[in-house]
């Protein structure tokens, strides 16, 4: 029971977020902000949406949670809901740059580049790990390492280059 409750927060708090990243996303673009790599956003989407699914179908209902690696995960929720607060009208789950705006470096960015990566990192791992789903954890955070090493390369190259119109896809 304490894990179709921990499942329904993490689907209710997604939604809120994907719905507070689109409004965010079409405020940026009307700013004269860029998305960069917006074919890629949807391998994010599908390993996300995936990880959820595969928990729903593979871990028993009364499934009883390791404590402390639930901790670790509601612990990582307080980092995402610092890092959304922390870049505020800004925070979106695209690669979204809006050329000229200044890099926030205060919050979780004062110690990381990019703390956000991090915490999902964590959370991938620490949420099947808690309910014994060690074939969840491994693999999703293999796939998301993938996704996460070219989302980081372009990200960086998006925030040093001017005009990001060479990396728009």
């Amino acid at each position: 029971m304490i894990f179709q409750a921990v499942l329904a927060l993490v689907l209710l708090q997604r939604g809120g977020e994907l719905i507070l990243a689109r409004a965010n996303t079409v405020r940026l673009l009307r700013l004269g902000a860029v998305e960069v790599d917006r074919a890629g956003y949807k391998w994010f989407v599908a390993l996300h949406a995936a990880w959820l699914v595969a928990l729903a179908l593979t871990v028993p209902a009364a499934a009883a949670p390791h404590w402390p690696l639930l901790a670790l995960f509601f612990l990582l929720q307080a980092g995402r809901v610092w890092v959304i607060a922390s870049l505020g009208r800004s925070w979106t789950t695209r690669l979204i740059v809006r050329p000229g705006a200044e890099l926030v470096t205060s919050g979780p960015y004062r110690l990381f580049r990019h703390p956000n990566y991090l915490i999902v990192v964590g959370e991938l791992a620490s949420l099947p790990l808690a309910f014994d789903a060690f074939a969840i954890a491994i693999g999703f955070s293999i796939c998301n390492a993938a996704l996460l090493l070219r989302r980081i390369r372009l990200e960086r190259a998006a925030l040093d280059f001017p005009s990001c119109e060479a990396l728009l896809t």
